[in-house]
C-alpha cells in the first residue's frame, strides 16, 4: 500500500485508537526525541521516516508541528536536544503549548529544513488538510494539489471525499480526483472515463491536465517503430522545411553538417598551392560552381569535411522518417484526451467571444452614459458643446470631494450621484444663460466658445485640485469581478455602470414620453416655431434641456471616476467618443444614442481583439469606419425628423 494512503488511514484511525497511541508515546516531544537527529538535521532521505512516525503516533499536535517545521519556526536546545516553538521571544513547549521561559542568548539552534525537505513537508501537510475541520485549510490543500499534481495524491484525496461536509468542496475534490486519475491512473478504462468526466469545462486547470497527457517529443528513425504511440508524422517540404529536417538529422549525428560559404572560403584560402586549389586555377575561383569543385576535390583527398549539396540533403532526408510520439504510451488515453481537448478549445473560443461581447457591452454602456447628455442638448438645441467632457470631469471631482468628507464609500457614492447632478445641472444652466443663448444658429461661434470654456474649466480644476490624479474608490461590494469561468469575467464596477446606463435609459424615455417636460422637449425638437405658437417657451426648454444634459454628464463622471483616473483632462478622453456616438446613432434620439454606443463599443473591442497591444490603432480604424459609415447614412442609425436633422 502506498505511503500516502498509509498516512491518511493512520490519521483517520488515530483518534479511534488514541489511548493505544498514547501508551506507546506519551507526547509529541517523545516521538521527536526518538528521531532527534533526523528532525534537527533533516534531509530528503530521512524526512519521510519522521513523517510516518509522527502520523502513526496519532497525537493531535502533529499537523501544527509539520507546519511550523516547514516554516522554520522550530528550535532545538543544545543541552538536552529538546524541541520548542518560538513565540514573542518565548520558548513554547511542543507537547503542551505552554511557555517555558524566554529564549536564551545562546544554546538554541534553529532547525532549518532545506527546499527539498520543505516540499516533502508540504505534501504531508496536504494529507492532513484534506480532512481538516477548517474549510479554509481544505481549500488550501486542494489548491496545493491543483498546483502540483502527483500520483501519490490519488488515494488520500479519494479517502477524504466520503466524509466531506461541503458539497462544493466535495465536487471539487471529485473533479481533482478525476484529473489525477486521468493523468496517473493505472487502468486504461478508468483513465478514459475520468477524461470524459472532466471535459465539461474551460478551466486552465483542465486544459493543463489534458495538455500534459498530450505532451509529445519529436523523433527521427529509418522507420516508424510499431511499439510507440505516434502523435503525427512530418513530411519534409510540407510540414517542415528541408533545411529544418536536415538540421534535425545533424543534431542527432545522423548526417554530416553542412559547410557554409565562409568555411569553403577559409578552406580554399588555406589550401592554395602553385596558384591552384584542388586542381582548379585560382583565377577561376570567382565562380561559385568552380569553388565547389575545388572544395569537393579537397574533400576527396580527406583534407576538409565533405560537401553537402541540395541533392545530398534530399537523399539524407528521404532515408529517414520524422514523427512525434506521445509521452503517454496508451493510445486509448491520448485519443480520449485529444477529443476532450478539441471540445474544450471549442468552448474556450465561444467563451472568449462571450467575454469579448461583455467587454464591448460594458464599453458601450460607458459611452452611452457619457454621450446621452450630449445627445439631448445637441438634438434639441443644435449646440456643439465642446465642454461636455468637462462636465464629466466635474462630476468625478464632485464624487472625490464627497468621498473626502464622507469616508464610508457606499454612502459617499449614494450622496455623490445626486450632488454631481445638481452641481453640473446648475453649471449647465449658467453656461446656457450666460453664453449659449446668445449663439444659437451660429455653430462655429458656439464651438469656439464652448472649446474656450472647456480649457478654462480644465485650468480651474488644476488650480483647485492640482495636476495629480485624485483617488475615488469604489466600495468593497464593487471590488473584484464576477467570474463565470476561467475565461469569462467582468468587474462589478462595469456591471454597476451598465445598470446605471439602463436606469438612465428608462428614466429619459419616461421623461420624454410620459411627462409635460418631455412633451415640450419633443415639440421644440421637431418644430420650435410651432411649439412657441402653442404657448411653449423654447428658451425655457433650451435652458432645462442643457441643464439636464449637463447633469447627466456629471452622473456619468461619478460612474467613470470609479475605475478611471480623476484628473482635469479626463473629460478629453470621452468627448470624441461622445460626439461619434451621437452622430452615428442619430442626433437627439435616445434609441439612436444607444445604438451608436453599442456599435462603437463592439467595433472598438473587435478591432482591439485583432491588435490588443495598440489601442491607438483601434481608435484610428474606428474613426475611419465611422467616416465611411456617415457617407452612406449621414443622419445616423436612427434618423430624426425636425430641426436637428434639418441642420
Amino acid at each position: 500500500m502506498p505511503r500516502a494512503l498509509v498516512t491518511v488511514l493512520a490519521l483517520c484511525l488515530s483518534f479511534a485508537f488514541a489511548p493505544v497511541a498514547h501508551a506507546q508515546q506519551s507526547d509529541l516531544q517523545s516521538v521527536l526525541q526518538d528521531n532527534q537527529d533526523a528532525v534537527a538535521n533533516p534531509s530528503r532521505s530521512t524526512v519521510n521516516e519522521v513523517i510516518d512516525a509522527l502520523v502513526a503516533s496519532g497525537l493531535p499536535g502533529v499537523a501544527e508541528f509539520l507546519s511550523r517545521w516547514q516554516e522554520r519556526e522550530v528550535v532545538v536546545r543544545e543541552e538536552d536536544g529538546l524541541f520548542f516553538y518560538v513565540e514573542d521571544d518565548q520558548l513554547i513547549d511542543i507537547a503542551t503549548g505552554e511557555a517555558v521561559g524566554p529564549v536564551p542568548d545562546d544554546g538554541i539552534d534553529e532547525v532549518r529544513p532545506n527546499g527539498g525537505v520543505r516540499r516533502e513537508l508540504a505534501g504531508a501537510l496536504v494529507q492532513f488538510q484534506l480532512s481538516s475541520p477548517d474549510i479554509a485549510e481544505r481549500r488550501a490543500a486542494l489548491d496545493a494539489i491543483s498546483g502540483d499534481m502527483s500520483a501519490d495524491q490519488i488515494e488520500p484525496l479519494a479517502a477524504s471525499i466520503e466524509d466531506e461536509p461541503s458539497a462544493r468542496i466535495a465536487a471539487r475534490k471529485e473533479r481533482l480526483l478525476a484529473m489525477l486519475t486521468a493523468r496517473f491512473g493505472e487502468d486504461t478504462e478508468a483513465r478514459v472515463e475520468a477524461i470524459r468526466q472532466i471535459t465539461n469545462g474551460v478551466s486552465v486547470e483542465l486544459r493543463g491536465v489534458l495538455n500534459q497527457i498530450l505532451t509529445t517529443s519529436d523523433e527521427v528513425s529509418e522507420t516508424v517503430p510499431e511499439d510507440v504511440n505516434v502523435a503525427r508524422t512530418y513530411v519534409p517540404g510540407e510540414d517542415m522545411s528541408l533545411d529544418a529536417a536536415y538540421s534535425e538529422l545533424v543534431e542527432r549525428d545522423l548526417a554530416p553538417p553542412r559547410v557554409s560559404d565562409a568555411d569553403i572560403y577559409a578552406a580554399l584560402t588555406q589550401n592554395i598551392a602553385d596558384g591552384a586549389v584542388g586542381g582548379v586555377p585560382a583565377e577561376e575561383l570567382s565562380e561559385p560552381a568552380r569553388r565547389i569543385d575545388a572544395y569537393e576535390a579537397l574533400a576527396a583527398e580527406g583534407t576538409v569535411p565533405g560537401f553537402v549539396g541540395p541533392d545530398d540533403m534530399a537523399a539524407a532526408v528521404d532515408a529517414y522518417s520524422f514523427y512525434a510520439i506521445y509521452d503517454e504510451p496508451d493510445p486509448a488515453v491520448t485519443d480520449a484526451a485529444r477529443a476532450a481537448l478539441d471540445g474544450v478549445e471549442t468552448r474556450v473560443g465561444l467563451s472568449e467571444a462571450a467575454d469579448l461581447s461583455l467587454d464591448a457591452l460594458s464599453l458601450a454602456s460607458i459611452y452611452f452614459l457619457a454621450a446621452i447628455g450630449l445627445a439631448v442638448t445637441f438634438g434639441v438645441m443644435g449646440v456643439i458643446n465642446m465642454a461636455h467632457g468637462e462636465f464629466i470631469m466635474m462630476g468625478a471631482y464632485t464624487g472625490y470631494v464627497v468621498q473626502s468628507l464622507v469616508p464610508n464609500y457606499t454612502i459617499s457614492i449614494i450622496l455623490a450621484l445626486p450632488l454631481a447632478f445638481a452641481v453640473t445641472f446648475a453649471l449647465g444652466v449658467a453656461m446656457e444663460r450666460l453664453v449659449i443663448r446668445w449663439l444659437y444658429h451660429r455653430p462655429l461661434e458656439t464651438l469656439l466658445a464652448t472649446f474656450g470654456i472647456s480649457i478654462a474649466l480644465q485650468q480651474l480644476a488644476k488650480n483647485i485640485f492640482g495636476t495629480q490624479a485624485r483617488p475615488f474608490t469604489a466600495p468593497d461590494w464593487l471590488a473584484g469581478s464576477m467570474v463565470v469561468s476561467d475565461v469569462i469575467s467582468i468587474s462589478f464596477v462595469r456591471i454597476a455602470i451598465f445598470v446605471l446606463g439602463l436606469f438612465f435609459l428608462g428614466l429619459l424615455l419616461f421623461i420624454l414620453k410620459r411627462t409635460r417636460l418631455g412633451l415640450e422637449v419633443r415639440a421644440v425638437t421637431q418644430n420650435p416655431r410651432m411649439a412657441a405658437s402653442m404657448g411653449i417657451n423654447p428658451e425655457r426648454i433650451n435652458m432645462l434641456t442643457f441643464g439636464l444634459g449637463s447633469g447627466i454628464a456629471g452622473i456619468a463622471g461619478v460612474a467613470i471616476g470609479l475605475y478611471a483616473q480623476v484628473t482635469s483632462e479626463m473629460g478629453s478622453n470621452y468627448i470624441v467618443q461622445s460626439f461619434m456616438t451621437v452622430v452615428v446613432g442619430g442626433v437627439g434620439n435616445v434609441w439612436g444614442t444607444l445604438a451608436g454606443a453599442t456599435l462603437i463599443g463592439f467595433l472598438q473591442k473587435g478591432i482591439e481583439w485583432f491588435n490588443p497591444s495598440n489601442t491607438l490603432a483601434a481608435q484610428t480604424f474606428m474613426i475611419l469606419f465611422i467616416i465611411l459609415f456617415i457617407q452612406f447614412r449621414p443622419r445616423g442609425i436612427v434618423a430624426l425628423k425636425g430641426r436637428a436633422a434639418g441642420d
